[in-house]
């Protein structure tokens, strides 16, 4: 097959996890919705902000909608992937992802499109997101050993940056010329196209479902992951700062479309264009995070990279409209966010993997997931509320002095500011 001749090359050439075929197969499948990824993450914003003409409030509320499920689901999600075959449940949440997603283009093209399906889609949506996404990395972990894990997550990170490099130009074209519902259903057909490919990865005994041996109750292995948390002094420092920064950031995200169309007044191509700061941003932080790492310590970086953000919102909140540059300022602004963010993360998830013992990686990552994000609902409807109170570029700049603040806290009573390699 192409595909494979395709990996055949890149092993020759590069070597490394390129050898490895189930990370191969996982890495494209990733690639695959990251690149489809970048068609919603415009799409569905602008969908509610143009077509529907969504106050900032309703925008708060969308992004809620979206962040919700892994409040509701995180802690259950942990259990559900410890005790099931990890690939059939990735299968099974790319296809619901996928079938979720087609409802807003076949409501579309029948006339009824509204918030409310926009809130429907976003909820079911987030709901295989838990799922998926927490079996995803277990999996990864399993089929490529843990001594892989910064290059794997470095890879990985690579083809999220090359998504967000290309895939938003595209994805503001296509909205331009095809409307935000169509730009979807390529989205969609992601997720579709990844399950398909990941039948090709062989059934593994690493596996294999882990249920407890004393067959403990899903609550007993709920407060294992809960415990294994509040015991590891890294973890448990990185699960309350993620938390906040998460709340600060669904904040923007309430807000940063209706920012980009209402205050800077951007077309959907040129947000589009914008958004591919980021993309660059993500290659950057992945081409230098090993070097970084090794010369300042892995705790410095993902703390350094979290400041990096809060500067960020600061110069996005600074854009001015009606210039030529007006695209240029924000797409620089997207790329200090996206390395900072992507700095921290790429030591983060690694981190995770690293200090948690196999039969505890799924709740560990999902329990991680549902404490950093348990609180991002709430962050959504206050940014909608003062987006709509105070204004848009006044809610950006709180945003921004509330991450420069957390930033400087976290340098101060953190552990990670020792930590200067993976334990």
């Amino acid at each position: 097959m192409r595909q494979d001749r395709i990996f055949e090359a890149l092993a020759a050439r590069f070597g490394g996890l390129w050898r490895h075929a189930d990370f191969r197969l996982l890495w494209a499948s990733l690639t695959i919705t990251h690149f489809g990824g970048q068609f919603t993450l415009l799409a569905l914003p602008l969908a509610a902000a143009l077509l529907l003409n969504a106050s900032p409030l309703q925008m708060g509320i969308l992004t809620a909608f979206e962040a919700l499920p892994f409040a509701l689901f995180g802690l259950f999600a942990g259990v559900l992937v410890d005790r099931s075959r990890k690939l059939p449940l990735i299968i099974a949440a790319d296809v619901a992802r996928g079938a979720a997603l087609m409802l807003i283009p076949c409501a579309a093209w029948l006339g009824f499109l509204s918030m409310p399906m926009l809130y429907a889609v976003a909820f079911l949506a987030g709901t295989g997101g838990v799922v998926g996404w927490a079996a995803y990395q277990v999996l990864m972990t399993e089929r490529v050993g843990r001594e892989n894990l910064i290059e794997a997550n470095a890879k990985i990170a690579l083809s999220e940056s090359g998504a967000q490099l290309i895939g938003p130009g595209i994805a503001g074209v296509a909205i331009q010329w095809l409307t935000a519902p169509v730009a979807i259903l390529f989205d969609a057909l992601s997720f579709f196209a990844s399950a398909w490919l990941l039948r090709g990865i062989a059934p593994s005994d690493r596996d294999r479902p882990r249920r407890a041996a004393d067959g403990s109750s899903i609550w007993r292995e709920i407060a294992d992951g809960l415990r294994s948390i509040w015991h590891n002094e890294v973890l448990r420092s990185i699960a309350w700062s993620v938390a906040l920064w998460n709340l600060l950031r669904h904040m923007y995200m309430a807000i940063v479309i209706l920012y980009a169309t209402r205050v800077l007044e951007l077309s959907a191509g040129a947000i589009g264009a914008a958004w591919m700061g980021g993309g660059v941003g993500c290659i950057a932080a992945s081409a230098i995070a090993t070097r970084v790492n090794r010369r300042h310590g892995m705790g410095s970086v993902m703390l350094g990279g979290l400041f990096l953000t809060g500067l960020a919102w600061g110069l996005i909140g600074l854009v001015r409209a009606g210039s030529v540059a007006t695209p240029l300022g924000l797409a620089f602004g997207i790329f200090a966010f996206d390395l900072g963010g992507t700095l921290f993360f790429i030591n983060y998830l690694t981190l995770r993997q690293a200090l948690t013992p196999d039969h505890l990686l799924g709740r560990v990552t999902s329990t991680m997931i549902f404490l950093t994000v348990a609180i991002a609902p709430l962050g959504s409807l206050l940014g909608g509320a003062l987006g709509g109170w105070i204004g848009l570029r006044q809610t950006i700049w709180i945003i921004a002095g509330c991450g420069i603040l957390l930033g400087l806290l976290l340098i101060r009573v953190s552990p990670l500011p020792g930590l200067r390699r993976l334990p």
